[in-house]
């Protein structure tokens, strides 16, 4: 998910710092030497060689800010296409109007093109280019040796840098399929010990409470081993629960496992999802009270909703959780019908708050708010 790493594409992080972006990047705009020496040169002189200024800084400067406009490697922000197309139509203008060495510039757009879009569209994109760049260079007369050179680097930059992304989005993904593995194997684990802790001491401490219950029943007759064996009963039932509250920590899931959960279970049906968290991490009451209306409002719009795409959540403003899980699905009451939303609600009022549970802006609104 995420855009533009240094040239050497080195590290796992995809979300690259951007002054490892910039530095890579400002290697290769060097090439861009060739048009600013016409200008100095005087092989282009006058008003024209203002405006040949001016465009080329124009290009250089929309150029780093299309990369800097990206979050991530394989993550748009919300201007990058609008400077892409900047980008590349001052490109295409510089390479028409001039030619020489502007007809450099559509390589530029190219790479920028191969980074940012998807393989088809930025294949279109290199074909467009080539195309220009040939018209650029026949209209001004070019010599057919720098056409033929300069079109082998549109077509070579942009099979390259196309290229050079997929197996960024690959290499990605492959991490993070990693971390979910280990995730699992954690949680997998977890649950084993669990299971053992139940079985073994579990068992074995119900075993020393009901002897110990039988021994006290037979010395009625003696009062201080009576005492002592009430003590073992005592002592005995206590751990038992102790353990049972440990087991039932290690099998509870936390906010983010179910998070997670609800991410993989609405992408199985079919339904678009987005999760927001943000604010001081919850105490963890209220986190396994959230992580149960998350379950209980992702099963809501999965079984009810008819939904293609849903919200979910998570905030923690001035002292209260918020968790909203909203869906552009049908709505209405009998969403509610055969749910554990009665039984969420129960809880969250014992925990001192709200719950909101009906149509909502778009589809329907499942919204609980708890003292944090």
């Amino acid at each position: 998910m995420r855009f533009a790493e240094r040239i050497s594409f080195g590290g796992e992080d995809d979300r690259p710092s951007l002054r490892r972006r910039l530095l890579g990047l400002s290697v290769g705009l060097v090439y861009l030497v060739f048009p600013v020496g016409e200008i100095v040169t005087g092989a282009i002189t006058g008003v024209l060689a203002v405006w040949a200024g001016a465009v080329l800084a124009a290009f250089v400067g929309l150029f780093l800010a299309t990369v800097v406009s990206a979050r991530s490697f394989l993550e748009r922000g919300r201007w990058t296409y609008p400077l892409l197309a900047l980008t590349t139509t001052v490109g295409v203008a510089g390479a028409l109007v001039f030619g020489g060495s502007f007809l450099s510039m559509p390589v530029y757009s190219v790479v920028l093109c191969g980074f940012t879009l998807p393989a088809a569209a930025a294949l279109l994109a290199m074909l467009a280019n080539l195309g220009l760049l040939v018209g650029g260079g026949l209209l001004h007369h070019d010599s057919p040796e720098t056409i033929i050179i300069l079109g082998l680097q549109v077509v070579t930059l942009g099979v390259l840098f196309i290229s050079v992304r997929n197996t960024r989005a690959l290499t990605v993904k492959l991490h993070r399929a990693q971390g979910e593995v280990a995730r699992l194997a954690a949680t997998e684990e977890r649950l084993r010990i669990a299971r053992d802790l139940h079985d073994l001491l579990g068992h074995s401490l119900s075993l020393i409470a009901l002897k110990s219950e039988l021994a006290g029943r037979l010395a009625e007759d003696a009062p201080e081993v009576r005492r002592e064996i009430r003590d073992i009963e005592s002592v005995a039932r206590k751990a038992l629960s102790e353990v049972r509250e440990a087991v039932t920590g290690y099998r509870r899931r936390g906010l983010a496992e179910e998070l997670d959960n609800a991410r993989s279970v609405l992408a199985a049906a079919g339904v678009r999802s987005r999760v927001q968290v943000s604010g001081t991490p919850l105490p963890e009451p209220v986190e396994g009270l959230l992580a149960w209306a998350v379950r209980e409002g992702t099963t809501n719009v999965v079984r009810h909703a008819r939904a293609g795409r849903c919200e979910i959540r998570v905030a923690c403003e001035d002292g209260r959780a918020v968790l909203e899980v909203a869906d552009d699905g049908r709505g209405g009451e009998p969403a509610l019908m055969g749910s554990g939303l009665p039984g969420l609600s129960e809880r969250v009022a014992a925990a001192g708050g709200v719950m909101e549970a009906g149509p909502g802006p778009r589809g329907f609104l499942l919204r609980v708010e708890v003292p944090a």
